[in-house]
C-alpha cells in the first residue's frame, strides 16, 4: 500500500464520519454542506474540501458583518418555514430580519445539537493514527533500500 493509498482511505474515512456528525447533530438541511465535501489526495498531501461556511458550523458565528440574506432565504424555504409563515411575513422579511439579528449577536449552535462539528471528528489522536500509518510505509521503504544496499554491498 502507498503513502497516496493510505491517505485516500483515511481522508475518505474522516470524510464519512464528518457526514455522519453532521447528521447526528440534526444540521442537514438541504444537505448540500455533506454532498459538496471532497478529497483531494497527491502523493504527500491530502485534504478535505468543503464549503465556505464549514467553520460556522464548527464555531458559529461572531457578531459583526451581515450574512448574505439570500443563503437565509434559501434556508426558509428548504426547512419548510416559508409554509409556516405565509400570509404572515415574507420569505425576504424573514431572511432579513435572521441575518440582521446575526449580525447584532451572533450565531452558535449549542443549543441545538452542538458545535465543534469538525473538531470531534479531526482529533489530535486521529491526526497522530494517519502520521503513524503514513510514517510505517517510510520506515518499511527505508529499512528495505538498506537491505538491498547491504546485498549489494556484500
Amino acid at each position: 500500500m502507498t503513502t497516496k493509498d493510505i491517505l485516500q482511505e483515511e481522508f475518505n474515512a474522516l470524510k464519512d464520519e464528518l457526514i455522519a456528525a453532521y447528521d447526528a447533530k440534526g444540521m442537514r438541511t438541504t444537505g448540500a454542506w455533506a454532498d459538496n465535501l471532497e478529497v483531494q489526495v497527491s502523493e504527500n498531501k491530502a485534504v478535505i474540501m468543503g464549503l465556505p461556511y464549514s467553520q460556522q458550523l464548527e464555531s458559529g458565528r461572531a457578531p459583526g458583518k451581515q450574512p448574505p440574506s439570500e443563503a437565509i432565504k434559501q434556508w426558509i424555504i428548504d426547512k419548510g418555514i416559508a409554509n409556516r409563515i405565509q400570509g404572515k411575513i415574507s420569505i425576504s422579511s424573514l431572511a432579513y430580519l435572521i441575518a440582521r439579528k446575526i449580525a447584532r449577536e451572533g450565531w452558535n449552535r449549542e443549543q441545538n445539537g452542538g458545535v465543534d462539528l469538525i473538531s470531534e471528528v479531526v482529533t489530535p489522536e486521529r491526526i497522530q493514527k494517519i502520521i503513524d500509518r503514513v510514517s510505517d510505509i517510510y520506515i518499511v521503504n527505508f529499512s528495505n533500500e538498506i537491505i538491498d544496499y547491504l546485498k549489494q554491498a556484500a
